[in-house]
This record gives C-alpha cells, sequence and structure tokens, in this order.
C-alpha cells in the first residue's frame, strides 16, 4: 500500500474508489503481492528442485487459485471440497495434495479416485489405506515433529498436544503397518505451525524427516510444509526466506546424497503468499463515546474477520478517508451482537461517520473463515489485476441465505 497524490492505493489503484465502486465491506486483493511472494520462495532456493503447494485454506477463490497456477504454483488441500475447486481452477491432479485431519476413510477413498496425492496423518487411517490399496496407490505419512513452533499453540501444530501428524516416537509402529500391507511411501511430511522465526525451528525439523526417511526407500519428496511469519505490525521480525532457504539447501542436498537421490522439496505456504496482499474495507457506523473510550462502529464484525476474536491477531487498522488527519485514539469493533473487537486503543487519522476504514494484511484466513453469523451476508471480493480491479465474488443477498432452507407448513 503506498500513499499517491493523498489517496491510499494498492498497485497503482485507489483504494476508495474500490469501496465506491463496489461497495463495503469488501475484501480486496493485490495479485502483484501474491505473485512477488511466490517468486520470492522459488528464486530463493535455486537451483533445487523446490515445488510450491499453495495452502488454499487460506484464500480459496477460484480467481486467487487460477492465478497461482499460471505461474507455476501447485496446491495444498484439507477437504474433498478444496480438492474439487482446484480441479475446477485447473489444477492437474497430480499438482494437489490433500492432507486432511480426522476425516473418514470413504472421504480419503474420494480423494483417491480423484487422483491426487494422499497424505495420511494417523495410524488408524494408515490401516485402512493399506488395506484398501497395498502397493497400488501411493501415499505421503505426515509427522508431527513435537516441536512447538511460534509459541502460540492455537496456530502451531507440531507440538505434542497437537492433533495433527504420527508421533516421530511411533515410526516403528509406522514401519510395521506400511511393511505388514506393503504400502508405498512416496513422500513424508512436516508442518509444525504459523509464523516460525528461527531457521533452526526447519533444521531441527529437517534433521527429524531426514532420520525417518532412512525406513523408506521409496520417497520421492519431503514435504516441510510452511509458517513463515509475515509482518502484522510495523516493526514485525519476519521469517528470513533467504536465510532459511542458504542453511536448509545445503543440508537437503546433503541428504539427499546420503539417501542416494535427488528428491524435490516441496513447501505448502498459505499465509505467505496471500496475507500480505488482502485489505479489508469497512464503513464507519457510528461514533460512539463513553466514559472510557471513543467507539468506532464499523459494517463488519467477526463475522466477517474472526482472527481478531479468535487468534488474539492483531491488523494494522488505517483510516483511508483522511490521510492527513490529527491522530486520535480509537477502539474499533463491529457491529455483531457479540464483543467482537478488531483492535484496542489504535491511533487512527481523525475518524468520521462515513470514513472508510483498511485492515491490512487480511489475505489469509479471512473471507474463508467468515459466516453468515446474525444473518449477515458475506462481503465481496475483489482482485487487483493487470491494472483493473476485477470483482471476483458478489456480496451476498438475502436470498442467498435462504437458498438452502426447505420452509414446512407448520
Amino acid at each position: 500500500m503506498e500513499v499517491v497524490n493523498g489517496k491510499y492505493t494498492a498497485s497503482g489503484i485507489n483504494l476508495i474508489e474500490i469501496s465506491n465502486q463496489f461497495g463495503a465491506p469488501v475484501y480486496v486483493y493485490d495479485g502483484n503481492k501474491i505473485i512477488e511472494q511466490y517468486n520470492r520462495l522459488i528464486n530463493a532456493f535455486k537451483p533445487l528442485n523446490i515445488k510450491v503447494k499453495y495452502a488454499c485454506k487460506a484464500l480459496n477463490n477460484s480467481s486467487i487459485l487460477k492465478l497461482l497456477k499460471q505461474h507455476g504454483s501447485g496446491l495444498d488441500t484439507v477437504s474433498i471440497n478444496e480438492v474439487l475447486l482446484g480441479l475446477r481452477a485447473g489444477f492437474d491432479p497430480k499438482e494437489i495434495i490433500f492432507t486432511p485431519n480426522c476425516v473418514s476413510i470413504e472421504e480419503i477413498q474420494e480423494a483417491v479416485k480423484l487422483g491426487v496425492h494422499i497424505n495420511i496423518d494417523n495410524i488408524s487411517i494408515l490401516e485402512q489405506f493399506g488395506h484398501l490399496y497395498g502397493n497400488t496407490i501411493p501415499c505421503c505419512i505426515r509427522i508431527n515433529p513435537h516441536i512447538l513452533a511460534g509459541g502460540n499453540t492455537k496456530i502451531s501444530t507440531g507440538h505434542i498436544d497437537s492433533k495433527f501428524g504420527i508421533s516421530v516416537y511411533q515410526l516403528r509402529h509406522v514401519a510395521r503397518v506400511v511393511k505388514s500391507s506393503n504400502i508405498r511411501v512416496n513422500g513424508l511430511h512436516m508442518h509444525t505451525g504459523s509464523d516460525i522465526l528461527d531457521p533452526g525451528v526447519f533444521l531441527q525439523g529437517a534433521e527429524i524427516l531426514f532420520d525417518a526417511a532412512k525406513d523408506f526407500l521409496d520417497l520421492e519428496f519431503v514435504d516441510f510444509g510452511s509458517g513463515f511469519k509475515v509482518g502484522y505490525k510495523e516493526d514485525d521480525i519476519t521469517t528470513d526466506i533467504e536465510e532459511l532457504a542458504a542453511a536448509l539447501s545445503q543440508r537437503f542436498q546433503e541428504f539427499c546424497k546420503e539417501y542416494g537421490k535427488d528428491l524435490e522439496l516441496w513447501f505448502e505456504p498459505g499465509k505467505f503468499l496471500v496475507s500480505e496482499s488482502g485489505y479489508f474495507l469497512v464503513k464507519v457506523n457510528v461514533l460512539k463515546q463513553t466514559t472510557a473510550t471513543v467507539f468506532v462502529g464499523v459494517d463488519s464484525g467477526m463475522n466477517h474477520l474472526i482472527r481478531p476474536m479468535l487468534y488474539d491477531s492483531y491488523h494494522s487498522i488505517i483510516n483511508l478517508s483522511n490521510p492527513e488527519g490529527k491522530q486520535r485514539i480509537y477502539t474499533v469493533v463491529g457491529y455483531i451482537c457479540e464483543t467482537d473487537t478488531f483492535g484496542w486503543d489504535r491511533k487512527l487519522s481523525e475518524v468520521h461517520e462515513g470514513d472508510i476504514l483498511c485492515f491490512k494484511n487480511a489475505g489469509a484466513y479471512g473471507f474463508t473463515m467468515s459466516s453468515n453469523y446474525n444473518a449477515r451476508f458475506k462481503p465481496a471480493e475483489v482482485l487487483i489485476w493487470n491494472n483493473q480491479a476485477h470483482i471476483i465474488r458478489k456480496r451476498e443477498t438475502f436470498e442467498d441465505l435462504l437458498q438452502n432452507e426447505i420452509d414446512i407448513a407448520l
């Protein structure tokens, strides 16, 4: 985001004009930023055979999927419907990895029929998979390395109390299951969660994966998931991708020599690719002064952006309508009949009713986690690409709320 001639812009497009054209609330994504992040990751690991599988749970609009596919990305999916979205967007099944958690074997079977890579994260499903397919269908195995990444157990998925993955201490059990059913394991996977700053966490996980790989002789790839930290505040420390790549690439090449063949190195970034591309624009409905604070009430709430209430996450807030205004202190809240506070005691350019506010870093886990709570409509989505603002999802209507209801006679 830049200020050009006193107006906030993204890739040269005036954000206020987007809100005027498409209304508020509205999610806006800068496609140039998404591809910039994608290329940064690819270039950091050259000349390794790296495959990026975009974690579409972060933002699964079909236009975003098509944009990343056009630039060479594969797809990481966690539900059969995400698999279907990927296929609909034009991904080859071989470019998609399916990494569900706590799903039925029937959903796994659906994914097998669609021809995508299967990633299994518990022994029960591994046993059933082996009984059904033997060595006819390869699978990847997700390992829980028991590493607490980032310090926040709400977004860390590789610690000992996490429901994700098969414990590294159960690998002897896994080996017995694999041998008894003659399962062809072609990949090992690890994802420790979000907000990883220290390359040492990846290297620690790498050693666990590399050690486990000795018992699997038919590997084609190892998958490190993602978890790269992006900046939500101006002074935030972020993952140094280039530093990580330098350290991990060297160790990966050494491992491949030890293993006896060159494997593919996979990553599954979601937030890293799309978070900073996103701007969530809302309109100020009301200013409400109390004895303790001044509330800015906007035409949105935790139904549209739940991360602040669910994860205590921070999103910078900017008053687009008053770039040069005097700084004042406000608490920004939503219109949902719950405590849905976006930010306490924020310094904003003086706010007036009708102003347009912008939440930065709203590209990941914003729209995809939205709901119709309080019978509110989900917002529109707009993609900035080729110097234009394109509507990529219409705002919902009242008819959308009712389309699956069946009105019975009472």
